[in-house]
């Protein structure tokens, strides 16, 4: 694997938060490398455009965590649970697209297999590995202590950043803006503008599912590409709900407050979910205010796709269902 493949790699594993938002839904899903993941309560499909044309999926049984072990039915728990498999089920997601890309280029350039007769081109585990401890180190790095050195900074020129509230929302305001600008950036790369067009793809076949519509490219193609439970809003709820963790949880000196950034990261996913969830069960307006701001971002993570990005999704889609089928029974739309 040569380092280009590996950046490219690594750029997407960063945005896997941003494209899976990991809740428990009737149907969800996450753009990868040239496909789309699409789930179900009990299944999970990747379908992948390859090079001819031609599709490349996997597709299998999954059960729920809060199905297999009672625990992760508790407040909070639920939370770091849900969106813990929905990682695990991300990556898995995402290598398998990447193999499929980098075999099917070597098969097109008439590279032969490798000697223990695994295809050329195809990501080796260790690969895998280094570039989510790769990606980990980043995303700490870039949303953790940059943030953390420049408010540090700006305290010194502005006493009143002793206070933890203000500290914290600096803090918090000074994360955003990175990850605006991380976003903007990244978005201008033809990869991954590929991801957002298959990204406004699933989102466009969600809506045609939840309508209870023929699971059709016409029908798909009618709908908006965002969608309020897209981890772009769930992600924005996380950076708010971490603002107030931060100014509760007492942190004198700046490997202090580094160490809680890492810390608290369950917690804080835990919190947002429960946070979501009581907005979405309670108030609808309520709601309306957390996805907002992600429902705006949107218009950067997620873009119109073209007929034949959409067809993938469909596929996904029904390829989860097929599985759903057997293992929990046929969904039905509320």
């Amino acid at each position: 694997m040569n380092w280009k493949n590996f950046f490219r790699l690594a750029a997407h594993t960063q945005l896997m938060p941003v494209l899976e938002s990991g809740e428990e839904t009737l149907v969800g899903g996450q753009a990868v490398m040239e496909g789309v993941m699409m789930r179900t309560p009990h299944a999970y499909c990747v379908a992948v455009r390859k090079m001819d044309g031609s599709f490349a999926t996997e597709q299998y049984h999954l059960d729920r965590l809060s199905e297999k072990r009672p625990i992760w039915k508790l407040p909070v728990l639920r939370g770091i649970g849900t969106l813990g498999q929905a990682m695990w089920l991300g990556v898995k997601a995402l290598r398998f697209s990447a193999d499929v890309a980098t075999v099917d280029l070597a098969a097109a350039e008439g590279k032969p297999p490798k000697p223990d007769g695994k295809p050329a081109g195809e990501i080796p585990g260790w690969a895998m590995a280094l570039n989510l401890i790769f990606s980990f180190v980043f995303f700490i790095a870039l949303y953790k202590f940059v943030p953390l050195v420049l408010t540090e900074w700006l305290r010194t020129s502005a006493p009143q950043l002793e206070n933890a509230i203000l500290f914290n929302l600096t803090d918090g305001i000074i994360r955003m803006v990175i990850f605006l600008a991380f976003l903007f950036l990244i978005s201008r790369m033809k990869d991954i503008h590929r991801v957002f067009e298959y990204h406004g793809g699933e989102h466009r076949v969600v809506f045609n599912f939840e309508s209870g519509q023929p699971l059709t490219v016409e029908n798909a193609q009618k709908f908006v590409t965002w969608h309020p439970r897209c981890g772009t809003s769930f992600l924005l709820v996380v950076m708010m709900v971490s603002i107030a963790v931060y100014a509760v949880i007492p942190a004198p000196t700046f490997a202090a407050k580094m160490a809680v950034r890492v810390l608290a990261l369950p917690l804080i996913t835990g919190l947002s979910y429960e946070a979501v969830r009581f907005a979405a069960r309670r108030r609808a307006s309520l709601m309306a205010t957390l996805v907002a701001p992600g429902l705006w971002l949107q218009r950067i993570t997620t873009q119109p796709p073209a007929d034949d990005q959409t067809a993938v999704a469909i596929r996904a889609l029904e390829g989860a269902l097929e599985i759903e089928k057997q293992h929990g029974g046929e969904l039905v739309i509320a």
